[in-house]
Formats: C-alpha cells, sequence, structure tokens
C-alpha cells in the first residue's frame, strides 16, 4: 500500500489508525527521514557508510536494525566540526536555523539543537497532542511557573497551548511566591511544571501565603523533566496538594515530545507513534523487546525533524510495553508506568541493581515524611554505605523511632538493599525550580 506522506503530520485521525496501518506510516516516515540525513548531513553519511549502509538497503522492519544507532556521546563529536556551533549533524543552511536550545549538561558539554521553524511548529503540533488528550480546551487559563530561557523546557507546551486556543500567562521572572500570587489573581485553570517544583510551590503556597493551594482554581497540571509524576506515590500527593489532577509527559531535547499520558489514566504513557518510532532492547544482549513486561532501554527516531534529524537515538531510557489498550480510544501503544528510569542512573550497590525511581516511590508513600529527601551512595573502606536523608512534616505527631523501622523495611522489600536514615528539621534539604538532584553517587569521585 502506498503511503502519502505529503502532509507529514498534520493529521487528526493518527491517534486512531489501524496499527498495520501506522506500522506502514512509520517505515515510509523512517526511509524517508534516512535518506534525508543521508543526503543532507556529512555526519550521518559518514556513520552510514562506515557500517556499510545506504538508505536504499532499508526496505522492511527488520533492516532497521543494520541502521547505526546514535548517542549523546556522538552528537558531542560531531559538534566539534563546522558549521559552527551544531556541527555536521546540521541538515539545513544556517541561515535557516530558526531556535536553539541545549541540553542541560548535568553530563559534561550540552548538545546544541538547532530546529527550522518548521521543526518548531512540528515541536508545538506534538504537544499540541499532549495537551488535548489531557483536557486542555480553548477555556483554559494556563500559567506557566518556569524560567524561560536556553533549556527546552516547557518552550513547546507555551506555543502547544496558544496553537489550541488556550489563554497563555507567562511566569518566567516571577519568584515562587509572586507565580502563586498571580495564579490566584487571574484564576489561572492549568499549568505545567516538573513534580519537585509543583511540590515546592505547594510547600510555598501553605508556609509563606498561609494558602492551601487545592483551594485555588488549577485543574489539570502536566508534569515533564523528571519521572516522578508516573510513580503512583507521587503523583497522588501533587493531586492531594492541588486538589488537581496530574498528568505525566516524557520528551527530551535531542528527541522531541513523544509521549502523554491522556485523560483516562490508564497507568502508563501513549508514545506519539505517528511522530516517533520507539524500540525498546534488551539492556544486556542488544537484542529487541517486542512483548510487554519486559523493561529495556529505549531506541527512538524522530520520524519528522529536519534541521536537526534524531535516528535511532539510545536515549539510555528505561520502559516497557504494556499489553493493554487505552479505553480512550488511541491506537497507539502504551508504556507501563511511564519512563522507570535511566541506565546511566540505574547502579549497582553491594552487587545489587538500585534504581533512584524506586526509592522516590518507597519515600512518597509515608504520609509523615515531607516531600524533599537525599540519596548518597559511598564507599567507606571496603563496603559501600547508602545513606537517605528525609524529612517529617511539622506539625504531625509521630513515634519516629516505629517509623523509621517500617521505612527501611519497605526500602528492604522493594531495593533489596539496607539504608542509614537520618532525619533533618523540616525545610533543611534543598529545594529545586527545574530537575532535581537528590540522588548522588560518591563512589564516582573516587
Amino acid at each position: 500500500m502506498n503511503i502519502d506522506l505529503s502532509s507529514q503530520y498534520w493529521n487528526p485521525w493518527l491517534e486512531t489508525l489501524a496499527p498495520e496501518r501506522l506500522a506502514e506510516l512509520q517505515l515510509a516516515k523512517f526511509r524517508r527521514a534516512l535518506a534525508w540525513a543521508y543526503e543532507r548531513s556529512s555526519f550521518y553519511r559518514q556513520m552510514y557508510q562506515a557500517a556499510g549502509l545506504e538508505p536504499g538497503d532499508v526496505k522492511t522492519w527488520d533492516d532497521l536494525r543494520r541502521v547505526p544507532k546514535l548517542d549523546k556521546t556522538k552528537l558531542k563529536q560531531a559538534q566539534n566540526e563546522g558549521p559552527f556551533p551544531y556541527g555536521g549533524v546540521l541538515c539545513l543552511p544556517l541561515s535557516e536555523v530558526a531556535e536553539f536550545r541545549q541540553t542541560s549538561g548535568t553530563t559534561g558539554q550540552p548538545v546544541y539543537q538547532a530546529d527550522s521553524w518548521a521543526d518548531w511548529e512540528w515541536w508545538s503540533e506534538c504537544w499540541s497532542y499532549i495537551l488535548w488528550a489531557q483536557g486542555y480546551r480553548p477555556s483554559d487559563r494556563v500559567f506557566l511557573p518556569f524560567g524561560y530561557n536556553i533549556f527546552v523546557a516547557f518552550w513547546a507546551g507555551h506555543y502547544a497551548a496558544e496553537k489550541i486556543g488556550c489563554e497563555v500567562v507567562p511566569g518566567g521572572v516571577l519568584d515562587t511566591t509572586a507565580r502563586l500570587l498571580k495564579i490566584q489573581e487571574l484564576r489561572a485553570t492549568a499549568m505545567m511544571g516538573t513534580p519537585t517544583y509543583l511540590l515546592n510551590m505547594a510547600e510555598t503556597c501553605r508556609t509563606r501565603l498561609g494558602l492551601d493551594p487545592a483551594t485555588l482554581s488549577i485543574a489539570r497540571i502536566t508534569c515533564a523533566g523528571e519521572p516522578g509524576a508516573s510513580i503512583p506515590a507521587t503523583k497522588a500527593r501533587l493531586e492531594a496538594a492541588w486538589g488537581a489532577k496530574v498528568f505525566d509527559h516524557a520528551g527530551a531535547t535531542e528527541i522531541g515530545a513523544w509521549s502523554y499520558e491522556c485523560a483516562h489514566q490508564p497507568g502508563g504513557l501513549h508514545v506519539n507513534e505517528g511522530m516517533f518510532l520507539v524500540e525498546i532492547e534488551d539492556l544486556h544482549t542488544g537484542q529487541p523487546i517486542t512483548e510487554p513486561g519486559r523493561p529495556g532501554a529505549m531506541v527512538i527516531t524522530a520520524l519528522d525533524r529536519r534541521a536537526q534529524p534524531c535516528l535511532r537515538f539510545d536515549s539510555k531510557d528505561i520502559i516497557e510495553w504494556d499489553d493493554r489498550t487505552c479505553s480512550c480510544g488511541r491506537t497507539y501503544r502504551l508504556i507501563r508506568g511511564g519512563v522507570l528510569g535511566r541506565a546511566d542512573d540505574i547502579t549497582k550497590v553491594k552487587g545489587v541493581l538500585l534504581s533512584p525511581a524506586a526509592i522516590e516511590a518507597v519515600v512518597r508513600s509515608f504520609g509523615e515524611l515531607g516531600d524533599e529527601y537525599e540519596v548518597v551512595v559511598a564507599r567507606e573502606g571496603d563496603n559501600e554505605r547508602i545513606t537517605l536523608t528525609v524529612e517529617l512534616k511539622p506539625g504531625v505527631g509521630v513515634d519516629q523511632g516505629g517509623l523509621l523501622a517500617r521505612l527501611k523495611d519497605e526500602l528492604r522489600l522493594k531495593t533489596n538493599l539496607g539504608y542509614a536514615i537520618e532525619v533533618h528539621d523540616y525545610g533543611q534539604l534543598p529545594r529545586y525550580e527545574g530537575k532535581a538532584r537528590r540522588f548522588k553517587d560518591l563512589r564516582k569521585l573516587h
């Protein structure tokens, strides 16, 4: 069957395409993206030629695995070539680059991301699917409490909200207290942020303004940047704090906004399969995982990005397919529990694999504890020690010894490891506006 790609991604029926039709569309789009990158990018062309691959060699789904994977290290290396600052990965003249973004650079040199205006329209279209699926409508007044800067953050969410007809209120230069007062003043109905900062906002609302954030007018919240909104205990805290429905989303600067939770909240995220191709590979063998219930590393392709394409990108995200279909009617597949963690975050302690998300799920399930905590893994001689620092909520009468014993037991049950637990006074741990840095592995410093 011939696939018409002339409309690119502007198709209102993408989310309900029959699976076999969707697969045909994805393969056709992948072949188009591969040919584009090969013809336009010296970086991609050299990588594919070194692998003995030409675009015409990819004809079937089985052929996809012949295409070399991309990763962050390769993108950084490509930036050392011309044209500055993007390097040989760029597929359009510099004069057609309309938007600059970069990754956070928490692992060293950031990746610079170039987008044409058509790419930026694509970004906002991806986000439009997210917001519409979560119930955003033209009647919403959306408050954006984030610092507008060189990170993509919620830039695309801003433009997508405008695109679907919402009223958008940017709160970039305001501090947390001023943002809360502006939400109250304008009766905003929705907002977006990281789970960490939204919990911080709720705490500030209670302690500095003497207001219960649940009495404000926020009805829906979209989270990104951290896996917290897909962790049931964290989602429950957010929803209780704000009296609002909380939705998750996953994306990345190099990739785009590739997944979203819909209003039916099926316990996972829809992959935006009309615009992205997601593969899951075994963490040890690299073999493809197609069956549900087996976590693996995500390899993803942005099917419509033109200035700086992203083909078979090793994202390091750990995900697994869900065997359920969503009652919302979308045929896009689900990943169970959202993004489960990152391959480079999962570390071995005392011979046991440990995921920071597993610790968060336990800590946030204890209502007596505050929203912030910190985990430090250190080496003491020949031994390894995990220290978990928590805060008790103020005004909560509790048997501290009994609480810590229950917390230790639950952590051992869920992570198979023992912890030294320290209790700090409420408010002593750091508060974050962006992505939190709660997990610190000091072994890597020695």
